[in-house]
């Protein structure tokens, strides 16, 4: 049946539960991880954190914050990438669970330049972190219109740098892609979260909008899979 995505949805996902741990939750984190690899999510953002460093000094640290790290998988191919392009990173992956957190640290031992942090994004405490980057990627679709604006606002009111927003167009097509991709998946609460997520997510016009209430520069650039990619530009 054609999913309807005229309006945003405002149910909550199954990951939504900030004290969700267990196998589910691990095998849910790594098949969003390889669903986003193989549908190009991490390269959008990889790109965006370039584009965002042209003309930056190479011998100047800069440091990164992730919101919703999920189990860690975008701060890692950051870390190889920058380290192949000559960039220092000092990144910090936040998310509010703390099993998700610990899953992160377990899988990026090797990797010296990510910290973690158990933490919500939307408290004090996190608006005393300084950084020069920040990142959502497939994060931002977990909050409605108002809260979300707020804090992209927050956002690129605090980094030195830029804010780069990665996330889901909202879109029938976008919707059936995704049952497709997981037809043998298994993980119920994978598939319903994922779909949820879909119908939760932006059309450009919403980006838009938010943008146009911003004071920096903004790029916004629809991209397979279904994705936009939308830039802040600090300087």
């Amino acid at each position: 049946m054609w999913i309807d995505t005229t309006h945003r949805s405002k149910e909550e996902e199954i990951m939504d539960d900030l004290d969700m741990s267990g196998d589910i939750l691990i095998d849910s984190l790594d098949k969003i991880a390889t669903i986003n690899q193989f549908l190009g999510g991490n390269k959008l953002t990889v790109k965006g954190v370039m584009e965002l460093l042209k003309g930056h000094p190479k011998d100047k640290s800069v440091s990164i914050v992730d919101l919703g790290c999920g189990n860690g998988d975008m701060l890692r191919a950051l870390s190889k990438a920058g380290k192949a392009k000559g960039y220092q990173f000092d990144m910090l992956g936040i998310d509010a669970n703390q099993a998700t957190i610990d899953y992160a640290i377990e899988l990026s031992k090797e990797y010296d330049d990510i910290k973690y942090l158990k933490q919500d994004v939307l408290s004090s405490e996190f608006k005393s972190i300084n950084y020069d980057i920040a990142l959502c990627t497939l994060f931002l679709h977990h909050f409605e219109d108002d809260v979300a604006f707020k804090l992209v606002e927050s956002l690129e009111q605090k980094s030195t740098i830029g804010v780069i927003v990665n996330d889901l167009h909202r879109h029938p097509m976008a919707y059936h892609l995704f049952q497709l991709i997981t037809l043998f998946v298994s993980n119920h609460m994978m598939k319903e979260d994922g779909k949820l997520s879909i119908r939760k997510a932006f059309r450009k016009e919403d980006f838009q909008n938010f943008a146009d209430r911003l004071k920096s520069k903004s790029q916004i650039k629809w991209k397979w899979a279904f994705r936009y990619q939308w830039i802040i530009f600090k300087k």
